[in-house]
């Protein structure tokens, strides 16, 4: 039997990280978290996930498909300067051990997701936490405007 959910017709077109950042973003909205895909804290950094939790909590998933996809991963430790906390989002075949055990991991598919191991908390400075969450937000606003008017841009 053949799926014909609107999941199903649009997945020929994702990429598997996309797929595990969309079944990450669906379960961080069940903890109250808003997230954003490919997110930029920085010029010349993009996280796959950057979420914000609802006691101001900043938590940046990565999101592995594959071993060779994270052996090519050479910038995830700079992105530790940008959260609270730090996972790994990875699917059920991928070889978890391979992780650092000092990270969070989060086993998802493109329909959810559940952590499996909690990312130990690094709190951000103040200064440094206010600055994101102010970008953070004005990014998700204008991501918003841009869908709803594509004449303004984002």
């Amino acid at each position: 039997m053949q799926d014909h959910s609107p999941l199903a017709r649009s997945t020929h077109l994702i990429q598997p990280g996309q797929l595990l950042a969309r079944g990450v973003c669906r379960h961080l909205a069940e903890l109250n978290f808003a997230a954003l895909e490919e997110y930029v804290p920085e010029r010349g950094r993009r996280v796959d996930v950057m979420a914000l939790g609802p006691r101001g909590e900043l938590w940046v998933i990565e999101c592995k498909s594959s071993r060779a996809d994270f052996m090519a991963d050479s910038k995830w430790q700079g992105y530790l300067d940008w959260a609270d906390r730090f996972f790994w989002a990875v699917d059920a075949d991928f070889p978890a051990d391979i992780l650092p055990e000092d990270t969070g991991l989060i086993l998802a598919d493109g329909y959810g997701a559940e952590i499996v191991r909690m990312a130990p908390e690094t709190r951000l400075p103040g200064a440094r936490r206010s600055a994101v969450t102010r970008k953070f937000a004005r990014d998700a606003a204008r991501r918003l405007l841009g869908w709803r008017d594509p004449q303004v841009g984002v």
